[in-house]
């Protein structure tokens, strides 16, 4: 059955349909600006700190080119949806990590892939509204082809900063222990 006999018989319209996948993708957004502000803010010292504050910069601008989306096609903002993302961005920071008072270095490799899976995300939205704008002339297609780049280039800023992360964390170049000479002397020859 497709979609328009279904929003027939009381199902979700286009409209509305439009509608929860903008607000979603908006929900999405909010707690990825979140985490990219928290992130540039924690690392700001680092030697990747300028690059995840021009991140968060243009994640931020992200955001409000969605919600500029919404509004050229009449879409209510469901500000519930954004409150409980960004509710449930700081609920994420209140996870066991293996210590007490203070955040864990793997925190970092998860955060760079959140907003790695942000900007993918945010790239498939793009992708498809650019789609959609040959069919509906609210949307600017100019726009959406800039936007859509800018999010590649996310992307592909991302995952270098995640490889030296993870590598770091979790590929340390310290050389191995040597053996104990209890160990050596238990060991079979």
């Amino acid at each position: 059955m497709n979609m328009t006999a279904r929003a027939s018989r009381g199902g979700p319209t286009r409209q509305q349909r439009l509608g929860i996948y903008l607000n979603d993708h908006l929900a999405g957004a909010t707690a990825g600006v979140e985490l990219a502000r928290r992130m540039a803010h924690e690392h700001r010292d680092a030697p990747y700190g300028e690059t995840l504050a021009d991140l968060s910069q243009e994640i931020s601008q992200d955001r409000q080119a969605l919600l500029r989306v919404l509004a050229d096609l009449g879409v209510p903002v469901r500000r519930y949806k954004a409150y409980g993302a960004w509710l449930g961005e700081k609920a994420g920071r209140v996870k066991p990590n293996g210590r007490l008072l203070r955040r864990s270095g793997l925190a970092v490799v998860i955060e760079l892939e959140a907003l790695r899976l942000g900007a993918q995300g945010k790239a498939a939205l793009w992708r498809g509204l650019l789609a959609a704008s040959a069919q509906d002339s609210r949307l600017d297609a100019d726009r959406l082809e800039e936007l859509l780049r800018r999010a590649g280039r996310q992307i592909r800023t991302l995952d270098p900063l995640h490889a030296r992360a993870a590598t770091t964390l979790l590929f340390p170049t310290a050389p191995p222990e040597p053996p104990s000479a209890a160990a050596g002397e238990n060991s079979a020859p």
